[in-house]
């Protein structure tokens, strides 16, 4: 299955619907999901939780991801990320992560307040750039983000992330979002061979997420 392009003015209408109440909450809640990944690097893998019933390993594109960091900053919000053996936390370059957030927040609604979040960074970061597809209530949102130099001549950080957001339910009758995501970075001279490749091989990762088989995630 090929996901194709939607129509990203529909997408912001089914978003925005839910009134500015609905959307201020989500926006915190990304807000804390932003100060979570900041901090995440701090934690050890000695340290690690697993909220999900998801303790891995998990395979993407012939990649095995072992559970390295895990959070739960608040009732309803639950992260986990998995790097492969060997790829430092603070330097990786691949990552997946499964996050839940129950309530109800729906993919449409977290995708839209992403994608916000990415048009502000845009103002001041031409790198930044990301393009949106749906099938049914799924959404993928395909982005990339960077850190660069001080003087704006290089990039140190270039990272491509593709977000999938579905809905959630378990047997316990939580419900809410599920994103399920694989994040790749380069480093400094790995930056143009990276954005090379990507050229012939944008659509490998895209698909390889948007039909990745979901296990049956549970809530601890």
């Amino acid at each position: 299955m090929t996901w194709l392009p939607d129509n990203l003015k529909n997408i912001f209408n089914r978003s925005f619907a839910c009134g500015m109440k609905k959307l201020n909450t989500i926006f915190l809640t990304l807000l804390a999901i932003m100060i979570v990944s900041m901090h995440s690097m701090a934690q050890s893998s000695n340290q690690v939780t697993e909220y999900l019933h998801l303790p891995g390993p998990v395979t993407l594109l012939n990649n095995t991801y072992l559970l390295a960091w895990s959070s739960h900053p608040s009732d309803n919000y639950y992260k986990q990320e998995y790097i492969p053996a060997g790829d430092p936390l603070d330097k990786f370059h691949k990552m997946v992560m499964v996050d839940v957030l129950t309530g109800s927040a729906t993919p449409s609604q977290l995708a839209a307040a992403k994608i916000e979040e990415l048009k502000t960074l845009k103002t001041t970061n031409p790198v930044v750039n990301y393009q949106v597809y749906q099938k049914d209530q799924a959404i993928l949102l395909d982005f990339l983000v960077s850190e660069n130099a001080a003087d704006g001549n290089s990039i140190l950080i270039l990272e491509r992330n593709v977000y999938r957001y579905v809905p959630y339910k378990d047997n316990a009758g939580n419900t809410g979002v599920l994103l399920f995501a694989c994040a790749e970075r380069a480093y400094a001279n790995e930056v143009m061979p990276y954005l090379t490749n990507l050229k012939g091989k944008r659509e490998e990762l895209l698909n390889a997420v948007g039909n990745y088989q979901l296990p049956a995630i549970a809530i601890k």
